[in-house]
Parts: structure tokens; C-alpha cells; sequence
């Protein structure tokens, strides 16, 4: 199903105010409704290497692989929709990629990435993450962080350390528990959510959060909604107002009409059986 028309999408990558170097990747591909925002890291340009490779693997996998597998349908195994399969696979074999570069070129030993992705189908959407960028669903009016960062704070503000409060103060918010391309395996976190029209989900890098409150970044989608391209500058924006210390990258996709799946002849009896 070509999602045209049902959705609508805008990136957006900037260096900021200090780092000489874009290490930020970004790609998308509205027909299938898929977007990968990575965050690299690594010595000289290896970040960049990173999540480039990142999000090549990912945005090539997902699309034949949406091409191949049904559009529909549960994986028994896992209990995800095959969609998700096709995601969660992807960033396995990213990290492969990238762990076995980092291994056999000195120049980019030590290289990683964070990296979240989302592709929509049927009505739903599946968030594959890992690391600390994130995804946001503004519904309604509320604003929710729907991925939970792979981070050292996170795990502080899971033990009770920390509060969500004072963790958005902290300065210690950067040292990442979990990262494609670090070890030779990787736990992929995957969720898969119910889409409604008006919904509007944000990616980012680390660099937004870091600079920007959620309050604010709530309160810019708000404003602006009538516009994706205006949010996501203002969203830059107002990074780099801030302070602009990391690249900020956003990824924006609003959804404009219901899409659920076409079934087969096949599947429309077996429901009937069902209900």
C-alpha cells in the first residue's frame, strides 16, 4: 500500500552551534511509510560512517522487505506484526555491518550509532530503537515520549535516583547504555502502536531534547502544526538558540487520513469466522 497522500513527512538535519561535523543520518520513504534518524559517534569522521551505514541498511532492508512480506499478518514467534519483523531485522543486520567495519578499518575502530526508526502500515506504526534518540507522538493535544532512552540516566530515573524532572536538568545525559555497532549483537527495542488522523510523531537526536525541553517542543508542534516544515526548523531553531552544543536532527510525519490494509478475499471470510 503506497501511504501518498495518508501521510505526510519532513526531516531535517543541522550541525549546530559547535561541532564541526555532521555526524546525524536521516532518511525516509513515504511510500512505505518508513523514517531512520541515526546519531553517530566515533573519533574524526567515523560518526558519520556510523549512521550513514545505519541508515542505508535500514531504509534498503525495510523497503524489500515490505516488498516481499505480507502487509499484514502476526509473526507467531514473536507475537509483532510482520512489519515489525522486517524493522527489528534491519537494524540487527546494520549492526553487523557496522560492528564488522569498525573491526576491519582502523580509521572508523570504535564507531557507533544510536538509531530510531518507524514504519506505519495498517493503521499501526512500529518504533524500532536503539540508544537515546527518541520518538514523540503528539495526540489530542498530549504530547508522549513512546521510546525510552538506552541511557545511564534512564536507568537512574528507572531506580529512582533521578525523577523525570530533574533528570531533563541533568548534565549527565549523554553516556549511552546500548548502541548499533559496538558489540557484534544488539537488543533491538520494538513497539508497535495504534494510528489515529491528526497524529503527529517526531524523531530525533539527542541534540533536541538536550537543548529543548519537552514542554517546548510540545508547545512548537502545537503551534505550528498547520506547517511540518515550519516545526521542524523552529525545532532546530531552537536547539541552536539554546546553545546548539550537538547536531540536532527531527524527523516529523503527521497523519492525514486512515490507511488501514486491503485483504484478500481470503482473509475477509476467515474474519468472519472470528467475529
Amino acid at each position: 500500500m503506497n501511504l501518498r497522500g495518508k501521510i505526510e513527512i519532513t526531516e531535517l538535519s543541522d550541525t549546530g552551534r559547535v561541532r564541526e561535523h555532521n555526524e546525524d543520518a536521516v532518511t525516509s520513504n513515504i511510500d512505505i511509510g518508513l523514517m531512520v534518524l541515526a546519531d553517530g559517534m566515533g573519533g574524526y569522521n567515523a560518526g558519520e560512517v556510523a549512521s550513514g551505514i545505519a541508515v542505508q541498511i535500514v531504509a534498503d532492508l525495510a523497503s524489500e522487505g515490505a516488498a516481499r512480506e505480507e502487509r499484514h499478518g502476526i509473526d507467531s514467534h514473536s507475537g509483532l506484526m510482520r512489519q515489525s519483523i522486517v524493522l527489528r531485522d534491519a537494524v540487527y543486520r546494520a549492526n553487523k555491518i557496522i560492528y564488522q567495519t569498525a573491526q576491519s578499518q582502523t580509521n572508523c575502530e570504535g564507531m557507533g550509532t544510536t538509531i530510531v526508526a518507524c514504519m506505519f502500515y495498517d493503521n499501526k506504526v512500529s518504533i524500532a530503537h536503539v540508544g537515546d534518540s527518541r520518538a514523540y507522538r503528539l495526540r489530542q493535544g498530549k504530547l508522549d515520549q513512546v521510546t525510552l532512552d538506552h541511557s545511564l540516566l534512564q536507568e537512574l530515573v528507572d531506580r529512582g535516583f533521578y525523577s523525570e524532572e530533574e533528570a531533563q536538568r541533568s548534565t549527565n545525559r549523554n553516556y549511552v547504555t546500548r548502541a548499533l555497532g559496538v558489540e557484534p549483537t544488539v537488543e533491538v527495542e520494538v513497539h508497535e502502536y495504534d494510528v489515529l488522523p491528526e497524529d503527529i510523531y517526531l524523531l530525533c537526536s539527542d541534540g533536541l531534547p538536550d537543548m529543548v525541553e519537552d514542554e517546548d517542543i510540545h508547545l512548537t508542534i502545537s503551534t505550528f502544526n498547520d506547517s511540518l516544515d515550519v516545526v521542524g526548523q523552529q525545532l532546530v531553531d531552537l536547539a541552536n538558540d539554546h546553545g546548539g552544543r550537538d547536531n540536532v536532527s527531527v524527523m516529523l510525519a503527521q497523519v492525514k487520513e486512515a490507511f488501514p490494509a486491503k485483504k484478500g478475499l481470503f482473509a475477509w471470510i476467515a474474519g468472519l469466522f472470528r467475529s
